[in-house]
């Protein structure tokens, strides 16, 4: 879902990054900065996707055009305005139709720089026509490979381009239809092979020829080279499903770059922290924390048979560290124990952490939370802070007491 969602998305030029899709798809939240269009044009897509795999599950219904205009429709979700420069300067404006086909011609520039004509609007209701006739009777022969009959169906329907927007969307998610249709698992065509893609479909081209009519009536002989594209990334799919089978790892080469975007995606992006704003931080932010913990831990003081700060109550050194020196007594032998807290500057982020030191000299963490420079330290961070380092004591005392 993450990968197809993404990567359809992102090759005709969605925004959003695969952290943000995640945290959108799997999370239902978003990110402040992402476009609130490219926010619900990935939700609509994964309806979309949803939409495709009931439908392919379900034999008895077979696919239809009807089918196609209501995914079309699923995805750009209503009409909108879309605008663009004349050679003149002035800007033009014309409406995109959700879920119809299109009403004015619609061309492409190739990979080559070179302009590419598609169905005109009044072929576009024949030819669709065709290509579904066409595809009911291919699947029912079953002498093509359904990754040969997605491949060439994703051919034809791009060289019609029967929409005025949304049609790369439209054929990728209908190739997965018809490879969930077979039992084959869906492909994810990613947006970093996004050349060799559209470069597999201009040698196709080139080998069909201009004509919208000829293109919507291609035979499987003439898109070799698409074909065998599509097989890659049907060999790469099937290979992940039979590791995730076994229970082994399905990370890939290249997913070192998602695993970095999804772990760090608090640190990526971030403003780089100046000295002024470490020395602000230091004597003003953090000072005013070790405060604060200072005053919700002194009613407690008591308990203790001495709580000291190393560096004076609410004061840290020049490295950002001050620790408080706890202390029970146990048959007359003090166990003291240390809570140290520190902050810690990195270039575009800083870090604030909690641990305790026994009398062995043995540390564990307590708490540890890292923040943008562009942020304060929040209420609930102080609220976290204090509670972690009071449920630490509770146990201490539990621990220790006579």
């Amino acid at each position: 879902m993450l990968e197809f969602n993404y990567n359809s998305n992102h090759i005709e030029g969605n925004t959003l990054t695969y952290g943000q899709t995640e945290m959108l798809l799997m999370f239902g939240k978003s990110v402040d900065e992402a476009n609130m269009k490219d926010l619900e044009e990935m939700k609509a897509s994964n309806v979309g996707l949803k939409m495709v795999q009931e439908a392919a599950l379900d034999k008895e219904q077979p696919l239809s055009e009807y089918f196609i205009k209501n995914l079309h429709k699923t995805l750009l979700r209503e009409d909108y305005k879309k605008y663009s420069q004349l050679p003149d300067g002035t800007q033009t404006s014309c409406v995109i139709h959700a879920g119809q086909y299109k009403t004015r011609p619609n061309t492409v520039i190739t990979v080559t720089e070179e302009r590419f004509e598609y169905a005109s609007p009044e072929e576009t209701p024949a030819l669709m026509k065709d290509l579904i006739e066409w595809y009911k009777r291919e699947e029912a022969k079953g002498e093509m490979t359904p990754i040969e009959l997605a491949s060439l169906f994703h051919y034809r329907y791009i060289r019609i381009h029967p929409f005025e927007d949304g049609n790369g969307r439209i054929s990728r998610l209908i190739v997965n239809y018809i490879l969930c249709r077979h039992g084959y698992p869906m492909i994810v065509v990613k947006t970093t092979d996004k050349n060799n893609y559209l470069t597999s479909l201009n040698r196709c081209d080139v080998t069909v020829g201009p004509i919208p009519s000829d293109g919507a009536h291609a035979e499987l002989s003439q898109i070799t080279p698409f074909v065998e594209y599509m097989e890659k990334c049907l060999e790469r799919a099937l290979t992940i499903s039979i590791k995730g089978a076994k229970g082994e790892s399905i990370e890939e080469a290249d997913d070192w770059r998602k695993n970095l975007k999804l772990k760090y995606r608090n640190q990526m992006n971030q403003p780089e922290g100046t000295e002024e704003e470490r020395k602000e931080l230091l004597n003003n932010d953090f000072s005013e924390l070790l405060k604060y913990i200072d005053n919700e831990l002194s009613e407690f003081y008591s308990l203790f048979a001495f709580a000291t700060w190393g560096f004076g109550r609410g004061k840290c050194d020049k490295n950002g560290h001050s620790d408080i020196c706890f202390s029970i007594e146990h048959n007359g032998l003090g166990i003291p124990v240390w809570v140290n807290i520190d902050i810690t500057f990195r270039q575009f982020f800083y870090r604030i952490s909690v641990t305790n030191t026994d009398s062995k000299s043995q540390e564990s963490k307590i708490y540890e939370n890292e923040y943008s420079y562009s942020k304060k330290i929040a209420e609930q961070d102080k609220t976290d802070i204090i509670n972690a380092i009071g449920n630490f004591l509770n146990q201490f005392i539990e621990k220790y007491k006579r």
